[in-house]
């Protein structure tokens, strides 16, 4: 199931969009906070985003300039100002897609499905990782281990699908930063040791202890054991 991230401040059209993409098999989470957008996506971690462009606090142009610092998401823009100039700036800060408002909400469903499968459906071969039974298929970012499946975010299916291609030798924060952000830049060191710490959590309940191992101001390792 797709993850939509909604950043819209008029209620009557969030509510609208939410409940038809939901209808079509969709999450949706809506931005509640509209001074807090980034904190939100970055805890939600969506599939994509639909950016309004006239917001409270910071418009959708700086929210956009924020999540780019840090993530290729598809950001699909909505917004009734379609002048040209908007639309050629919403394009060069990265967006993927521009709508103009009012909108059809079945044209808006389209060019969700488009911009998706531009941008998830053109996978490399399937390959499947190994490390003490577990079982990472990057086909379709599935982990299993004894028979189960593990659910992992977008974040935490990065860091272990990282760490066994590299099974064996140490994987710097560094490198981590770059596959997860394409940058190091503006991106606060904790958030990594946080999405780090989840992914132990979550392997950890499903039997796997220790199998990412921390070395001290280095990086991280997945022995090739």
């Amino acid at each position: 199931m797709y993850r939509i991230f909604l950043v819209e401040d008029d209620e009557v059209i969030a509510s609208r969009v939410a409940a038809h993409m939901e209808r079509w098999g969709y999450a949706v989470r809506r931005a509640e906070d509209l001074s807090r957008v980034l904190e939100q996506f970055r805890e939600y971690e969506p599939d994509l985003v639909l950016m309004d462009i006239g917001l409270p606090y910071y418009n959708g142009y700086h929210w956009t300039r924020r999540i780019r610092a840090e993530s290729r998401v598809p950001i699909v823009f909505l917004s009734s100002a379609s002048d040209k100039m908007n639309i050629v700036m919403a394009m060069d800060m990265g967006g993927d897609d521009f709508i103009a408002k009012p909108f059809d909400l079945e044209v808006l469903l389209a060019k969700v499905q488009a911009v998706l499968r531009r941008a998830y459906d053109l996978r490399e071969p399937a390959a499947v990782l190994e490390a003490r039974g577990a079982r990472l298929n990057t086909a379709d970012a599935s982990l299993t281990f004894g028979g189960e499946r593990i659910e992992l975010t977008k974040n935490e299916y990065r860091i272990l699908e990282t760490l066994l291609s590299a099974k064996g030798r140490i994987v710097s924060r560094e490198q981590l930063m770059e596959r997860l952000w394409q940058t190091d830049s503006f991106v606060d060191e904790n958030t990594l040791t946080v999405n780090v710490a989840r992914l132990r959590r979550r392997l950890e309940a499903a039997g796997l202890e220790d199998l990412i191992v921390t070395k001290k101001g280095v990086g991280y390792l997945v022995e090739d054991a």
